[in-house]
């Protein structure tokens, strides 16, 4: 056993170069390429709406013309969906779930390679479509169809901007579907002893329960996009309707993935507040089962209510009545969630760390967004709302109030463990005041101007209508929310170069990871723990008096009876085998965009020997993969 420690500590020092970056298979490394990668799309994504908000900010706008808006309209939801909230919810899933289960890495880490560098050829290629245009003649070549691709605007769209979109997101796909086969696979079979299904951390059974929405809900998007590919490159005629098509076939199918797609987003955001109520009010989850099978019964749920998006398109009285009280139950499980997060910090010993703080912010946005959601239920009023800012509105309140303002609490609360340094408190109070303030200024304004009758997804308004003075404070909230993030990244640079160490477990956590070293070892654990209780390391660390107060217990821990009957085996121990570098999962990777640019350019460029191409690629980086020794 020590020598397998001393070969580890020196694989580790030799750990270093761009190298062993390309060629990584461990899952912290992966986690933090996949944060870094988001986190740059992000930005990306805020400067388009920051000037999609410049061009309405006032009437008759003049900064964007209607086609460059319809192009940045387009990429900036498609990028904050599918670049954004979701691969930095897999980032957590990288970073955390081996830990918090007890395992030293995920079930398949070449894969877990592939996904990411599949992720960032996709989005790469997906955004490689502005440059389709004559970018330097100041013309955009992204999609303009906007980020749910409706038939037949997907359709009619000239140039080859829709086509980059469509292969994007398919390469998109094949990257979650990769990620969610292999944390189901982690979750059921790496957990160590005693860690039974509801001993598990809610974060975990978030991400089980998001990882099979994905593996569920990709393949529908999938179809559809090689349905919209065939019409639009080889002539077919599934949504054209002058051939015989039905445009509605789309908005079903994109909407059968579209909603379950909404709680693939959310969920890991749930997970990371039930991790970080219970350690800043010290005290158990409230209503632990209650919180995981109301989201399983979110899961299930999803399903059924993809139709309250398609209210207005003629399916009929019986048909909207009936998703119009499938949505309404939906919204039971998610109170359970809210009521039960409210009942973990009433009586708490509250330690208001900027990590609550963004939990808190998390709770009362999302609320906001889902009682708005509750009011889409009622058809009626829905007709009214549909087509208006209201929607937007509403949407950002869910995803954004909901979804980033929990990733941020998971960033706070995480980042010292795979740094080593704490976030800097002050800066970091700072940047949620002014996100949360921002955010109101943005987005509640938005709801009014829905209210007041202004449409999405148009680019001008004239100056009767009565809507500058809140579009203006829109845009003024936008780009406190663009200063909110600029101070954030302020505080993770200067935070990064202080000197003093965060330690093991700076907030007195609860569970497993911070029962280890700070940065993470390569290794995670020298000694698979056995687990005896839910918030395992907790009761390490505490026992409770006759009030049910912690008491912190005497050095040697809880378990020192049981430790010392296994000493003898503990000291023998076993070899620790990790896997080994490959960059095998990135020459497959590299192969699919290429393959993807020879189809679209198969006839106008006579590209189509980049399909061959860019199969033998992949083909040849899967053999090498399948043939290459599992570890060292």
């Amino acid at each position: 056993m020590v020598e397998a420690m001393r070969k580890l500590r020196a694989d580790a020092e030799s750990y270093q170069g761009w190298w062993s970056w390309l060629t990584t298979v461990d899952h912290k490394r992966i986690g933090v390429m996949y944060g870094v990668t988001a986190f740059s799309f992000f930005l990306l994504g805020g400067v388009e709406a920051l000037l999609i908000r410049l061009q309405l900010s006032t009437s008759n706008g003049q900064v964007l013309d209607p086609d460059a808006y319809n192009r940045l309209f387009t990429m900036h939801g498609t990028t904050m969906i599918f670049l954004v909230v979701m691969p930095l919810s897999a980032a957590f899933f990288n970073l955390l779930i081996p830990l918090l289960i007890g395992a030293r890495d995920v079930a398949f880490p070449r894969l877990n390679a592939f996904s990411f560098w599949v992720f960032l050829a996709g989005g790469l290629f997906m955004n490689a479509s502005f440059f389709t245009g004559g970018i330097f003649q100041g013309k955009l070549g992204a999609p303009d169809a906007g980020w749910f691709g409706y038939a037949p605007l997907s359709l009619v769209s000239t140039g080859q901007g829709i086509d980059f979109w469509a292969f994007g997101l398919l390469i998109l796909g094949i990257a979650s579907m990769a990620a969610g086969f292999n944390f189901i696979v982690t979750i059921f079979n790496m957990r160590a002893p005693g860690m039974t299904l509801l001993r598990m951390p809610v974060f975990v059974w978030m991400t089980l329960v998001t990882s099979f929405l994905i593996i569920f809900a990709m393949p529908i998007i999938t179809v559809a996009l090689f349905e919209l590919l065939f019409d639009r490159l080889y002539g077919a005629n599934f949504f054209n309707m002058a051939a015989g098509g039905k445009p509605l076939l789309w908005q079903h199918m994109f909407w059968l993935f579209g909603h379950p797609e909404v709680y693939i987003l959310i969920l890991p955001a749930m997970g990371i507040v039930s991790e970080v109520l219970p350690t800043f009010s010290r005290k158990p989850l409230f209503g632990y089962q209650f919180v995981i099978f109301s989201g399983l019964a979110i899961a299930f749920m999803s399903w059924g209510v993809w139709a309250h998006h398609m209210y207005t398109t003629g399916l009929g009285t019986i048909a909207n009545s009936a998703f119009a009280v499938s949505t309404m139950l939906i919204a039971v499980p998610t109170g359970i969630k809210i009521f039960s997060w409210i009942a973990t910090l009433w009586g708490g010993s509250i330690n208001l760390k900027t990590p609550l703080y963004f939990s808190v912010g998390f709770i009362s946005m999302f609320v906001i967004g889902g009682l708005t959601g509750v009011m889409h239920t009622v058809v009626p009023s829905d007709y009214q709302q549909q087509d208006t800012y209201f929607v937007v509105a509403h949407f950002h309140q869910v995803l954004f109030g909901g979804a980033m303002f929990g990733l941020f609490a998971g960033i706070y609360y995480w980042f010292p463990k795979f740094t080593g340094r704490l976030l800097h408190e002050g800066w970091g109070k700072l940047h949620f005041w002014l996100m949360f303030i921002g955010f109101n200024l943005t987005f509640q304004p938005m709801m009014i101007l829905g209210l007041l009758g202004m449409p999405r997804r148009i680019y001008s308004y004239g100056s009767g209508t009565g809507w500058d003075f809140l579009n203006m404070l829109a845009t003024a909230g936008a780009f406190l929310i663009g200063l909110s993030i600029l101070v954030f990244m302020i505080n993770v640079v200067v935070s990064l170069r202080r000197k003093e160490r965060a330690g093991a477990d700076p907030w007195d956590g609860r569970t497993l990871e911070w029962s280890l070293p700070s940065p993470v070892p390569p290794y995670n654990f020298a000694e698979i723990p056995t687990v005896r209780a839910r918030d395992d390391f907790w009761h390490q660390k505490y026992a409770e008096d006759e009030e049910g107060r912690p008491v912190p217990i005497v050095a040697g821990g809880a378990y020192q009876a049981e430790e010392e009957e296994g000493e003898e085996e503990a000291e023998t121990g076993h070899g620790i085998h990790m896997p080994s570098p490959s960059f095998w999962p990135l020459i497959a990777a590299i192969g699919l965009p290429i393959m993807a640019a020879g189809f679209i350019y198969q006839e106008s460029a006579n590209l189509l020997p980049m399909i061959a191409i860019g199969a033998v690629i992949t083909i040849v980086g899967i053999y090498g993969w399948a043939l290459e020794p599992a570890s060292e």
